[in-house]
């Protein structure tokens, strides 16, 4: 990074980390509905985080060479333990961990090359569990909207600064509850207000979640019909192609 992208990244992460220490004030309010919304489909595990920091934030530094930023739905139960408070920790960060070493040839390595951030730092167990609360209590539901507005438009301002003279690009994963009456529609609206027409916007992509398996998947299937194209080329057609499901051309 250059020192003036360094000093971008900064102030974000010091921002969320403020923002977080704020937010986890609601923790004796959450928790109880975190534990009765994982109790209908979901196996006991120690509730440690309500919501929750990426602590990778505090690895990065100016020589670190960050070339995707890549959003997450929510911190699930191996990140919201407090030995981790990191993202895509659990199954689908082994996953997308394993996508980039088998694909050497995209030069990211998952652990060093990518800041992850989520839509929201409040847990839940899965992300659907997200509606219980929101049913539960009108105030925590208030602050399920707020972290997600927040997180859309602060993240946008950190990428189109990675994003000048650079290639970084930031890869939505998860589109599910971007559409319908998905949980993160107010995430994604205020994601596409915050680019408005500036040139980053052509560097985000939409893709499936590397949960299940989904992202390699669905990609898999892309391939196969666009055989004369490199891995790197139909990373970006499919990108672009659920960017317009998602956000329309």
């Amino acid at each position: 990074m250059t020192k003036s992208q360094y000093a971008s990244f900064t102030a974000f992460r010091d921002a969320f980390r403020s923002k977080v220490a704020g937010w986890s004030s609601y923790a004796a309010r959450l928790q109880p509905l975190q534990k009765a919304a994982s109790q209908k489909d979901t196996p006991d595990y120690p509730l440690e985080t309500a919501v929750v920091y990426n602590r990778a934030l505090d690895d990065v530094t100016l020589h670190d060479d960050i070339r995707l930023i890549v959003i997450g739905d929510n911190p699930g139960k191996d990140e919201q333990l407090a030995e981790n408070n990191r993202y895509l920790v659990g199954q689908s960060g082994k996953i997308a961990e394993g996508f980039f070493r088998k694909n050497q040839e995209l030069g990211v390595d998952f652990r060093k090359n990518v800041i992850i951030l989520n839509k929201t730092p409040v847990h839940t167990a899965k992300t659907n569990h997200l509606r219980v609360l929101q049913k539960s209590d009108e105030e925590i539901a208030r602050l399920i909207l707020d972290s997600q507005l927040w997180m859309a438009e602060h993240t946008a301002v950190l990428h189109q600064a990675l994003a000048y003279r650079a290639e970084t690009q930031l890869w939505l994963v998860g589109y599910a509850e971007l559409k319908g009456k998905g949980v993160f529609l107010p995430y994604r609206d205020a994601l596409r207000e915050a680019y408005g027409r500036k040139k980053a916007w052509d560097s985000v992509f939409v893709y499936q979640h590397f949960s299940m398996n989904r992202f390699s998947i669905d990609l898999k299937e892309f391939c196969r019909k666009h055989e004369n194209m490199t891995l790197t080329e139909a990373l970006e057609q499919l990108g672009r192609v659920h960017r317009n499901e998602i956000f329309g051309k």
